[in-house]
């Protein structure tokens, strides 16, 4: 059924040019009022005058491509806006604003000026810029675009595997000084003890399982990865072993691949520290995918200059972009991937219109923080 009649089965709208069906007229209806109770006390705290569907206004960024015809027929007016400019000041009275890449000095100034904005939707897989703006959580609801980027940053994830296993990167830097990697090539030992040669038969520890890591974790059992996950929480999920956190310094030492995908917050700021580095076998590769706080980048350096880890492949970093001082540009067997693992969510459309869906009904969003 199309959004226009199901709201007006809900709200008992009528659109002059479409005739109510049978099928519409013998449902049951739910008076305004009672909707929009609902409603209200869902998105919390609104306004003294109640919103009818048709004055709900949506922000939509221009930063990204989005099927618009998707997310029409919700009798919400759809209006795009620059997320590096100023909101104009004809929509500061939004109700519903969606972020993508959007500026620093843009979220701040919607902080300050969308003073009606009720709910909030970002793309990204977390929500720390549009908290970091000013965006007050308690009385605005914040969802996020989690699952929007399970396929891309798994599916970069396994590419820097590869790249640490096979060792392209190091096979590039001969061929640009115009070298044969001789060491690289011909006959090779099968996945020697003591090198990271291979995912096949490797001890991979996945430290985050959320939803990337279900969408991995298939992928190198596939290509014979032994998986273990690590999360706050023990249990078996999606068929992986996942153990909580206080097991760690019994697995960073059988591990030949640590990957993080963990979330950046306090409590997660450097749990990588260069006590867990020492834990880790001197062969062993880390992949970070997740937060760059989570990892403390000088014990990284460190223990890659001296010989102690095998080599890095890192897509997050502290600062970003990496400043031009930072020791990790130049350490040993470290692959620098800039922030590419995501930034293209995917079924961006289908979770604006579904989350817009349960918000007029006054139904619990997905993806609340």
């Amino acid at each position: 059924m199309r959004a226009w009649s199901r709201l007006s089965s809900v709200f008992k709208i009528s659109r002059p040019s479409i005739s109510a069906s049978s099928s519409l007229s013998s449902r049951p209806t739910t008076s305004a009022p009672a909707v929009f109770t609902r409603y209200l006390s869902h998105s919390r705290p609104f306004s003294s005058t109640p919103l009818t569907a048709a004055a709900m206004k949506l922000l939509y960024p221009t930063s990204l491509k989005l099927d618009i015809t998707s997310i029409e027929g919700f009798s919400a007016q759809l209006v795009p806006y620059s997320v590096t400019e100023p909101f104009p000041e004809e929509h500061v009275d939004a109700d519903i604003l969606i972020t993508w890449t959007n500026s620093a000095d843009n979220l701040k100034d919607g902080a300050k000026r969308l003073t009606k904005v009720r709910w909030i939707q970002s793309l990204a897989a977390g929500p720390n810029d549009v908290l970091n703006a000013g965006f007050d959580a308690s009385k605005i609801i914040i969802t996020t675009g989690s699952g929007l980027h399970d396929h891309t940053v798994a599916e970069h994830t396994l590419g820097l595997l590869l790249v640490a296993a096979r060792r392209f990167d190091e096979m590039r830097d001969y061929q640009l000084q115009g070298k044969w990697p001789g060491h690289l090539g011909g006959p090779q030992p099968d996945r020697p003890e003591g090198k990271f040669t291979s995912l096949r038969g490797a001890n991979v520890l996945v430290w985050g399982f959320g939803n990337i890591a279900k969408t991995l974790t298939p992928w190198l059992v596939a290509l014979g990865a032994n998986v273990t996950g690590v999360a706050r929480s023990a249990g078996i999920r999606n068929g992986i072993e996942v153990v909580s956190e206080d097991k760690l310094p019994e697995l960073l030492p059988k591990t030949d691949a640590l990957v993080m995908i963990l979330p950046g917050s306090e409590s997660t700021r450097h749990v990588l520290n260069a006590e867990r580095i020492k834990q880790l076998p001197a062969h062993a590769w880390l992949v970070n995918v997740g937060r760059g706080m989570s990892v403390d980048e000088e014990a990284l350096a460190d223990a890659l200059n001296e010989g102690r880890l095998g080599g890095a492949a890192l897509d997050v970093f502290d600062v970003e972009p990496l400043p031009a001082a930072s020791r990790l540009w130049k350490a040993k067997n470290l692959v620098v991937s800039p922030h590419a693992a995501g930034g293209r969510p995917q079924g961006a459309e289908g979770l604006i219109a579904e989350n817009l869906r349960r918000f007029i009904a006054g139904q619990p969003l997905k993806n609340v923080i």
